[in-house]
């Protein structure tokens, strides 16, 4: 028992010692209870978190284009004109070099796909805030109402880094000129006609293949929708506090609860030391761990954390 007075208290009080500091005492647990012991504990600061969505990659467009479509036709060229032959003299020709189109003028749809980039951008995760820190100086705390040091310090922001990626320049077409295709073919005209009785000679043709545009080249454009990712983004929706609690004390401790309270640490992952009975060292951090990690108060043994525990008194 007076291990845990000791772990308690921090010191032992004379009788004369302690009556003076309980009647300085100006500020008393509100609506306490006959029986029970009360400490001022640090009652941590809660969050909330919710859910944002965050662009990663705007809407965009995708243009495809469609060839220019062609059918091969035939087309009767004149080769030879009509001429006159005189019976006396005949008319004098020569062989001439003349170009005909094989394949029309035509254009066509080139597309050119949209740049994108990517950037990054910090998203505030979890704001800044100050809490209380228990302190230490050379007056330390005498018992639960007085000589406490408490330190106010200031926690960072977090921010979290998310990449997006962010158009450049837009798809676009451009059209590209492709020229007609020509054939040189060799032609018979007259150059001295006859200078007599005139014989009519028929023209000649002859058939050759030429390319003819049937549909031109078009262009398909498809939606692409915008991209966006979920974060988690923690806010505070009450700050810390320094409060009256019910604890654990000579008063109301009762046979083996010291001993419980190790065992069910032990059982959560929380190494008490030596599962003794003691109060000692080893116990409060194993109990100012377990707080924290569940949200609790700390700085004392409270009513809270044994019932949190699943231990009974």
């Amino acid at each position: 028992m007076n291990t845990l007075k000791a772990a308690l208290l921090g010191t032992a009080l004379t009788a004369l010692g302690a009556g003076t500091v309980f009647a300085q005492t100006v500020e008393l647990p509100p609506n306490a209870k006959a029986g029970e012991c009360y400490a001022r504990v640090l009652v941590p600061a809660q969050y909330a978190e919710r859910s944002e969505k965050v662009l990663v990659s705007p809407a965009s467009k995708k243009i495809e284009t469609t060839e220019a479509q062609f059918d091969v036709v035939e087309k009767r060229v004149l080769v030879e004109e009509a001429s006159e032959k005189l019976e006396v003299v005949p008319a004098v020709f020569e062989m001439v070099e003349e170009t005909v189109i094989v394949k029309e003028a035509s254009e066509n749809l080139v597309s050119v796909p949209a740049s994108f980039t990517t950037v990054e951008e910090k998203v505030l995760v979890k704001p800044a805030y100050t809490t209380w820190k228990k302190g230490r100086g050379p007056i330390e705390q005498i018992d639960s109402a007085t000589g406490e040091i408490m330190c106010l310090i200031e926690v960072p922001a977090e921010y979290k880094t998310v990449k997006k990626r962010v158009l450049q320049a837009p798809a676009t077409t451009k059209k590209e000129s492709m020229p007609a295709v020509t054939k040189t073919i060799k032609v018979k005209k007259m150059v001295q006609p006859p200078k007599t009785r005139t014989i009519t000679i028929p023209a000649k043709y002859e058939t050759v293949s030429v390319r003819k545009l049937v549909s031109p080249a078009r262009e398909v454009v498809t939606e692409i929708p915008a991209e966006y990712s979920t974060v988690t983004k923690s806010s505070k929706i009450s700050d810390g506090r320094v409060e009256w609690r019910s604890i654990l004390c000579e008063t109301n401790v009762g046979v083996g609860i010291v001993t419980r309270i190790q065992r069910a640490l032990q059982s959560k992952g929380y190494n008490p030391g030596k599962i003794d009975g003691v109060l000692g060292g080893s116990t409060m951090l194993a109990i100012d761990r377990y707080q924290r990690a569940s949200g609790l108060a700390t700085g004392q043994l409270t009513m809270q954390t044994i019932k949190a525990l699943g231990v009974s008194l």
